[in-house]
């Protein structure tokens, strides 16, 4: 059997993902990664107030809305040398923590859990028997025979009622499916808990931010003023309610979240041994402590390992034009300077050719161009970016906390160090950053808290603000760690306006299509060897893609500088 497998659309993501493997025997030799939608953001900026961007470039993925603002605003400090005061910063990585724990959560339940739980098998289990597993691995107080009959009972209405409701059209029953019914009712308890806990955390973006998913942002700082005394302000009981959702956060994660985790994990063991990818890393760092600009106080260290040596750090600079660098080799797009260039994204282009074929096609044409993503690379290397670079460059650097959990996590399922590098050690990864950004949420809180009660109520830097003041000519890079990875935007600002833009993102990194030297991306690579059970289910090819977590909407987007959509595809 060597015919070509392909998974289109790949569900449970942001965003519009082909997958095709081309297979030799069972096993996949080589896979293609497409994304079917083009991004144009970048154009509708030109020409723009650089104070301004952060509100578009949120557009960019109706998802990852925050990390996109704070990226934004980032750029144009760096550009302008704007320095934000420490408060903003406290309330900035608040935010950011918040949307971490908020995004890795639903991740697991909601995006990914379902390629390791089978819900039908669920309706198997017996209540009493999933209250002793649940309650032998943590003391959730939501762990009685009650609740799990409760919640079979509540599955059992979707199946009786002729239809699975949002369980619907997956692969129940497939034999790679491991769990007993009874870890199966607990995940799938879980899942419905998530739905419910998730509408609670995010009101810490609406407090700070004003309203959610498109908190609101501002170049120089935050733009909740701090008065204790005034409605109109963030207060005692804003921030009281502040500490209530980081309460119930650190709870989820800490009775839940994470004994999920290694349980299910614990039946899966053989995927700490698939999934690898290309062995190198990447970060830019995040969290910081004393400003942006001083990289030793980060949370996330920055740097790049490379073919798995923990031991030696590289050094990443962004705005050093022989370090990241973009390739269209194999994208629907046109450089000036021909398709075999690369660019660094100060100088980035974003024009389209598309080429390809018309839906409905069999296959890409991989020979040549397949996807309306670029592939970057880091001093030519192709870079894994995302919760296991980031664990990775903490445990390298020697984090206490992270060394300490990963260390736990290994004893417990009694793996090898090397399952770091697998798709379970992606999935595991995303788990252990959410205790420890979690925890430090607690931190910034109590941070921010006592610099209020020294006096200091300033949330914003007048300094600058004028136009008039600024180069004729400047450039920045505003890089953060979102969720699902290193993202960076390029600006360049020419008498007060903007005159380019370079987003580069997570997915980007991950999920982009071969370069001009024919090396795979991270999603390509990582497929490769895999074995497939069943090509008509390809539940493999599902877990690997989804435990990067993919968005593909931050990778791709498009409309022209007047809004109107310039793609408009039909599926017949």
């Amino acid at each position: 059997m060597n015919e070509r497998v392909v998974v289109d659309p790949i569900t449970r993501i942001e965003g519009h993902l082909r997958i095709e493997a081309q297979m030799d025997g069972d096993r996949i030799a080589d896979a293609y990664s497409s994304g079917t939608m083009v991004r144009g953001i970048e154009i509708i900026l030109r020409g723009r107030d650089p104070r301004d961007a952060w509100a578009f470039a949120q557009r960019i993925c109706g998802v990852c809305t925050l990390v996109h603002g704070i990226a934004s605003v980032r750029a144009v400090e760096n550009a302008l040398k704007y320095e934000i005061p420490k408060n903003a910063q406290l309330i900035r990585n608040m935010m950011i923590g918040a949307q971490y724990v908020h995004d890795h959560v639903m991740h697991f339940y909601h995006l990914h859990a379902l390629d390791w739980v089978d819900v039908v098998s669920a309706l198997q289990a017996d209540p009493k028997a999933t209250s002793e597993l649940a309650q032998s691995i943590s003391n959730y107080p939501k762990s009685s025979p009650g609740y799990f009959s409760d919640m079979k009972a509540k599955l059992q209405k979707f199946v009786e009622g002729g239809q699975l409701g949002i369980f619907a059209k997956a692969y129940w029953g497939h034999p790679a499916y491991k769990l007993p019914p009874e870890a199966n009712l607990m995940a799938v308890s879980h899942y419905l808990e998530a739905l419910t806990w998730q509408r609670d955390v995010a009101k810490m973006l609406t407090i700070f931010g004003g309203k959610n998913p498109h908190p609101n942002f501002l170049v120089g700082g935050v733009p909740c003023p701090i008065d204790l005394n005034s409605d109109s302000a963030i207060n005692a009981d804003g921030l009281s309610r502040v500490q209530t959702i980081i309460t119930q956060m650190r709870e989820f994660v800490d009775q839940v979240y994470v004994p999920d985790t290694l349980a299910i994990a614990s039946f899966y063991k053989d995927w700490g041994a698939q999934g690898e990818g290309v062995g190198n890393f990447m970060t830019y760092g995040d969290f910081p402590e004393q400003g942006i600009n001083d990289p030793s106080s980060y949370l996330f260290p920055r740097g790049a390992i490379l073919n798995r040596d923990l031991s030696t750090i590289h050094e990443v600079d962004l705005n050093d034009d022989s370090q990241v660098r973009e390739y269209i080799a194999h994208s629907w797009y046109d450089y000036a300077g021909g398709k075999q260039e690369s660019l660094h994204p100060y100088k980035g282009e974003t024009a389209l050719n598309y080429d390809g074929p018309t839906p409905p096609y069999q296959h890409l044409d991989v020979a040549n161009s397949y996807s309306w993503l670029k592939s970057p690379r880091w001093k030519g290397n192709v870079m894994e970016v995302g919760p296991l670079a980031r664990v990775l460059m903490m445990y390298a650097s020697g984090h206490e906390q992270t060394r300490e959990l990963v260390n736990y996590t290994l004893s417990t399922l009694q793996v090898p160090v090397d399952a770091l590098f697998s798709t379970l050690g992606r999935t595991a990864a995303r788990t252990l950053e959410t205790k420890v950004v979690a925890d430090h949420l607690q931190t910034w809180h109590n941070n921010l808290v006592a610099n209020i009660k020294n006096g200091d109520t300033r949330t914003f830097n007048e300094l600058l603000w004028e136009p008039s003041s600024w180069p004729k000519k400047a450039q920045g890079v505003g890089f953060m760690e979102a969720p699902r990875g290193a993202l960076a935007h390029w600006i360049v600002i020419e008498d007060g306006i903007i005159a380019n833009y370079q987003a580069v993102v997570p997915s980007t990194w991950n999920a982009g299509p071969r370069d001009a030297t024919g090396k795979p991306g991270p999603y390509e690579a990582a497929l490769a060897g895999h074995r497939l059970y069943d090509p008509k289910q390809p539940i493999e090819i599902l877990r690997t893609i989804h435990s990067f977590d993919p968005c593909i909407a931050c990778a791709v987007h498009v409309t022209d500088p007047n809004g109107e959509e310039l793609v408009n595809v039909k599926i017949r």
